[in-house]
């Protein structure tokens, strides 16, 4: 019997990315949290763990594969391209993980009509990304470092990898 190959989904890195920030969370919370269907979080749950990002059954992530990932795999996988100018929430570097940290004079949107910035537009990896600036202020601080790795200069994703590099822990363990 031959197996489909894995394909990752944008939205999986949101579900990765979450786990990072809180690991023992049932379905329904982590679809809320990332603003998927119960269905979707449970099937990008799965293709993480095929991907080894995860463990089977939930549980702390693989912190050395995760940044390996996101830093060497996320910018070729689902590259960030920016648009014409709108109005949105801001990211990448205009985020507010590096945005004193940063000044390019160029501000970064996600599209939305509740965002109160004007910017550069970038598609986010998920649908429900500008949502998570009120709703899950963890969760859009590491999308916001992720879009600097998608779109970055050699700069900007240093600083991006450092704030991985200290935020997600190294070790995998076990799930009870």
């Amino acid at each position: 019997m031959r197996h489909r190959p894995l394909s990752l989904r944008p939205h999986d890195v949101c579900v990765l990315l979450q786990f990072a920030l809180s690991p023992e969370l049932t379905f329904r919370d982590l679809a809320n949290l990332v603003g998927l269907s119960v269905g979707e979080a449970h099937n990008a749950t799965k293709r993480l763990e095929v991907a080894r990002l995860i463990p089977p059954g939930g549980g702390i992530v693989n912190g050395k594969a995760c940044i390996e990932f996101l830093v060497s795999g996320v910018p070729y996988v689902f590259p960030g391209e920016l648009g014409p100018e709108t109005r949105g929430v801001p990211t990448a570097h205009s985020g507010p993980v590096l945005r004193d940290r940063l000044q390019t004079g160029e501000m970064i949107v996600w599209p939305s009509a509740q965002g109160e910035a004007r910017g550069l537009s970038l598609i986010p990896l998920c649908q429900s990304a500008p949502r998570t600036a009120s709703m899950n202020p963890p969760l859009y601080q590491w999308l916001t470092v992720v879009d600097t790795i998608r779109i970055g200069r050699a700069r900007e994703r240093n600083l991006a990898r450092e704030f991985l590099e200290r935020k997600l822990p190294r070790k995998v363990r076990s799930p009870s």
